[in-house]
């Protein structure tokens, strides 16, 4: 058991997603055997290769389970480019059935792409928090330093007049550019004819992977290059609010080609980069209030079956060369369970924490039908299949998006979010008032290291009573106020506390620190509301 991750609060949409994204991941494990070394890694349902970027975003969830987090990324290292470029995939399964049937080992880097390099480092740093080796990411640095800086100086890639990552036209993150009918079918390259702009989702990751490398560099004591990629990071955020914020969203694409889609406003299109924007701390607490509440108005308006849009409006149908690419199929108007963990996640750290309940609670019923869960769905509710799908499979297994609610769930609702290193530094944020739930267990491990912290929560009418297992060296709690309480008194192991009252939104937390020891047991006693004494 202390291996393993669980949620109890005896409401299956929390308790059985754990198990149920488990199972899902189980089945996107993909073994490779190259120079004769095993090389694994999460693949995508549509396709038996391990890209970085299916990859990288489902580390967020596959690390809870007893995976090899390691072999992948070590093998885009070794086969980076001297100028720091990353493969997008490798293989060794043939891909184009039945025409191709050669088993070679294959490495692919798609030109549209900007955001490759990114990812590399959020892989990277995600397998480093949960193995807690510092000498392994130590190992690493260099590569994830060359990869940022081959897309800060690629002309391909930086747009030096605004200080930020440029691609061709693309629909958000995906790898296929627009071309106004010059091309016959999905065009992949970079020639005279491609049509540049600026995506936001790129330029938050960017800003994002400088922060990591940041912190890596204040972790293993080198301030000078800390200091760097804090400014960096901070740049990179600065212009790109600056540049793409319209003041509801991020402008789908700046222009920086004159083109122009009959029927495509893009300044009206919410695409999917929005919510992972503000979790990846792109954003101001305002402009995160703005984003939810524009996927909640367009909940309402929609007769979509949900609001997790790939992009919204789409595009007319055939704009991208293929004609399956009608609007509400894939990532052209597609509703992604990738999109509605991604907003989970923001909604818990921003005061919209029972959207983000209600979130979970849809999507469990959605998988909960038939135990099944894919990549994307039609408006109408109906699953991807091979005859609408640009890709060749469609299976029933999407760890993309399954491992993004997860994500959710643990560090949101259940609220437990490591923020150095093998839970050595952890913020718990208990927020099962959103949720009714009035107990709830939790516990978070990593094993391939044996790191875990676990916890038991209580909240009745006369205090909220919260147990940590094996306290890390920092706790910060984080605590979620039932909207009929206020705190008369806290004590943490039998000695009076001090806290802090903070309020995001219409919601009320508790701020607390504890010293780290072999557990804690907190105490908030309610009083009246209006007598609430920090």
């Amino acid at each position: 058991m202390d291996k393993q991750t669980y949620v109890r609060t005896g409401e299956g949409a929390f308790d059985d997603l754990i198990p149920r994204v488990h199972s899902f991941l189980e089945k996107d494990r993909l073994d490779l055997t190259i120079d004769g070394r095993s090389v694994s890694g999460f693949r995508s349902p549509d396709a038996r290769s391990i890209w970085i970027r299916d990859h990288s975003d489902m580390l967020r969830g596959g690390r809870y389970f007893g995976f090899d987090l390691t072999s992948a990324i070590e093998h885009f290292a070794e086969t980076q480019s001297a100028s720091g470029r990353i493969f997008d995939y490798f293989t060794s399964f043939p891909e184009k059935l039945p025409s191709e049937r050669e088993n070679w080992n294959k490495y692919v880097r798609v030109p549209v792409e900007a955001d490759v390099e990114y990812r590399f480092v959020k892989a990277a740093y995600l397998a480093w928090q949960a193995t807690g080796n510092d000498a392994w990411i130590a190992r690493l640095l260099p590569h994830l330093e060359r990869a940022l800086e081959y897309v800060f100086a690629h002309p391909w890639y930086w747009d030096a007049r605004h200080g930020l990552v440029k691609r061709p036209y693309t629909i958000d993150t995906w790898d296929f550019a627009y071309t106004a009918g010059s091309h016959n079918w999905l065009q992949f390259q970079v020639d005279d004819r491609t049509f540049w702009g600026i995506m936001h989702g790129d330029n938050s990751g960017y800003a994002e992977a400088c922060e990591i490398l940041a912190r890596l560099h204040s972790r293993l004591e080198s301030p000078d290059r800390a200091r760097y990629w804090a400014q960096r990071a901070t740049s990179i955020r600065v212009n790109l609010n600056r540049t793409c914020w319209n003041g509801r969203f991020y402008t789908h694409f700046v222009k920086l080609s004159e083109v122009d889609i009959p029927g495509v406003d893009e300044f009206a299109q919410l695409s999917l980069s929005n919510p992972m924007a503000i979790n990846r701390g792109a954003t101001t607490h305002e402009q995160a209030v703005e984003i939810l509440r524009e996927y909640r108005r367009r909940r309402e308006t929609s007769a979509a079956f949900a609001e997790w849009f790939s992009i919204d409006p789409p595009f007319p149908a055939g704009s991208f060369g293929d004609a399956k690419l009608k609007p509400g199929v894939y990532v052209n108007g597609g509703i992604m369970p990738l999109v509605g963990g991604e907003l989970a996640r923001a909604a818990f750290a921003h005061g919209f924490e029972t959207y983000g309940v209600d979130i979970l609670r849809r999507y469990y019923d959605l998988i909960s039908r038939r135990g099944e869960t894919y990549l994307w769905y039609q408006p109408d509710g109906r699953p991807a299949d091979v005859e609408s799908s640009t890709s060749p499979e469609a299976e029933p297994t999407d760890g993309w998006g399954s491992t993004a609610m997860l994500w959710a769930l643990i560090e949101g609702l259940a609220g437990v979010e490591d923020r150095g290193c093998g839970f050595d530094r952890v913020r718990i944020s208990p927020r099962w008032a959103a949720a009714d739930v009035e107990e709830a267990e939790v516990r978070v491990c990593y094993p391939v290291s044996g790191s875990s912290v676990c916890y038991k929560y209580r909240c009745d009418a006369q205090m909220l009573r919260l147990h940590v297992d094996r306290a890390p060296s920092q706790l910060e709690l984080h605590l979620m106020l039932p909207a009929e309480h206020a705190i008369a008194g806290a004590t943490i192991n039998g000695r009076n506390a001090e806290w802090n009252l903070q309020q995001i939104e219409h919601t009320h937390y508790a701020n607390l620190e504890a010293d780290g020891n072999d557990g804690i047991a907190l105490e908030l006693r309610w009083g009246e509301r209006g007598h609430d004494d920090s």
